[in-house]
């Protein structure tokens, strides 16, 4: 090997030998797969963050209208009589905002039928509940109950007022009402019939 081999050697760790390259590169490979465990765990981090932000049915999700009275808004019902929110007071107020073709609204419906059964039950005691609907028509509304079933009001938001408001962007979410009209809860995604029936119970009890 000539001096100025020895010394490119000496310099680089590394030396050709039959066109592949030693030594040097060797060392790059067995750094590239830390590298990749690395990146691999951020990108999980990053997941695990979305899905919490995104909230559960336990927490209720930040609002600025938490704690404050509920927006004075008007909807349709199906046959076309204006339902006023303010006029609901003196109840405990469940909305449900929701598409016919929102996939998670499909998923969760189950547990809005058990957790309207739920109140029903309760008499006079359980929450009014009503679908507040975005961006569907009548029929197409009244194809998805007679597929999936259910029961109780429904409210067309024609002029997006509960939407704007609300500041509903995206379905399902789902926000409750005490009597006095004040927003208690915001529930953002999916709920549980079972989660949202304690969290109302505890709210009626003063522990929420």
């Amino acid at each position: 090997m000539s001096e100025v081999d020895e010394a490119a050697v000496a310099t680089t760790g590394s030396t050709t030998v039959g066109g592949s390259t030693t030594g040097g590169d060797r060392g790059s490979r067995r750094v590239a797969p830390w590298v990749a465990g690395g990146l691999a765990l951020v990108l999980a981090a990053l997941f695990v963050m979305l899905l919490v932000n995104r909230g559960t049915p336990a927490d209720s999700a930040n609002s600025p209208l938490l704690g404050n009275p509920a927006p004075d808004v008007q909807g349709r019902y199906e046959d076309g009589t204006t339902f006023d929110l303010s006029r609901r007071k003196g109840s405990w107020v469940v909305l449900n905002f929701f598409s016919h073709d929102c996939v998670p609204c499909i998923v969760e419906h189950p547990a809005l039928i058990e957790f309207v059964d739920t109140q029903r039950a309760l008499g006079t005691q359980g929450a009014e509940f009503y679908t507040v609907v975005q961006n569907s028509s009548r029929q197409q509304v009244d194809e998805f109950f007679a597929r999936y079933g259910g029961d109780w009001p429904i409210v067309y938001d024609d002029e997006f007022a509960f939407q704007i408001e609300f500041g509903v962007a995206q379905v399902p979410e789902t926000w409750v009402l005490d009597p006095n009209g004040t927003v208690r809860r915001r529930y953002i995604s999916t709920v549980d019939a079972a989660e949202l029936n304690s969290a109302l119970q505890a709210m009626r009890e003063g522990r929420l």
